[in-house]
């Protein structure tokens, strides 16, 4: 669906009254697992949603209207959001689920974006996860979730909006001096973290996770772990060559409080670097 929306507020709209897609190898992990209900637990189904933005996405969302109670105010990840609701009631809820890869069918070459696009995201919640470790954050997995979603807003642009998308990234790409925020409001008269954080609050997304992923709160030691895993994901894309990783590199290092050579052997690069 091809769309001429040029304000966060119709955007929000729009999102909030359509069904969120999912990755097709979702959909097929989450059916296996229904097979083997009897065998499987809670923490079993969040690796499954963890290894998706838009699926994680749709279970914090779903626990939204449960908000107001005590108990549920104090959920921040997927494995406390499944064992409260229980192993049936996950699988009878989504039971159904729309497949992103069957919107974007017309468009091979954004699909092919998509995928990177989910991938980086895979990536950085991985980069978060085990710096959060060697740092003892107090809940590794609200960092990781957060690093996982910290780019799924662009993910829903590709989804709903897959030509203006491309839009962007042909600027980008004819441009590499150009900054992606400046493409994008160009051609979509916003910037796309903007559009993120509307999102999060319009869903009721827990406060410390809205928190996690903005950027304008990165002096907290938990918020620069998530922005630097997902600057190192994105900035390694397409190899270790990018011009900005000297940058994350030192930065990474004095979060950590470990050398350049401890960095690289962790990102197994020690061998490259030599």
């Amino acid at each position: 669906m091809e769309s001429n929306r040029r304000d966060i507020d119709s955007w929000v709209q729009f999102l909030s009254e359509t069904e969120i897609p999912v990755m097709r190898q979702t959909v097929r992990s989450i059916a296996a697992a229904r097979d083997n209900i009897d065998n499987i637990n809670a923490r079993e189904i969040s690796v499954i949603v963890l290894h998706d933005p838009l699926m994680t996405l749709r279970v914090l969302e779903y626990i939204r209207p449960f908000h107001g109670t005590r108990v549920l105010q104090e959920i921040t990840t997927v494995g406390h959001a499944i064992l409260m609701l229980g192993v049936n009631p996950f699988f009878k809820q989504f039971e159904t689920l729309a497949v992103i890869e069957d919107r974007l069918k017309p468009y091979p070459q954004i699909q092919l974006r998509l995928l990177q696009v989910v991938r980086r995201a895979q990536r950085a919640s991985r980069y978060a996860f085990n710096w959060a470790t060697w740092r003892y954050d107090r809940n590794t997995e609200e960092v990781t979730i957060a690093a996982l979603l910290h780019d799924v807003a662009e993910i829903l642009l590709i989804s709903f909006a897959p030509q203006e998308a491309m839009q962007v990234y042909a600027m980008l790409q004819a441009d590499r001096n150009l900054r992606s925020v400046v493409a994008q409001e160009k051609v979509l008269g916003f910037r796309v973290m903007d559009l993120q954080l509307a999102l999060c609050r319009q869903w009721k997304l827990p406060d410390l996770l809205l928190n996690l992923m903005d950027d304008k709160q990165a002096e907290n030691p938990r918020v620069k772990n998530v922005k630097l895993a997902s600057d190192l994901a994105r900035h390694s894309a397409t190899g270790w060559s990018d011009a900005a990783l000297p940058d994350d590199y030192a930065a990474i290092e004095a979060l950590l409080k470990i050398s350049h050579d401890e960095l690289m052997e962790r990102l197994g690069l020690k061998d490259a670097s030599e």
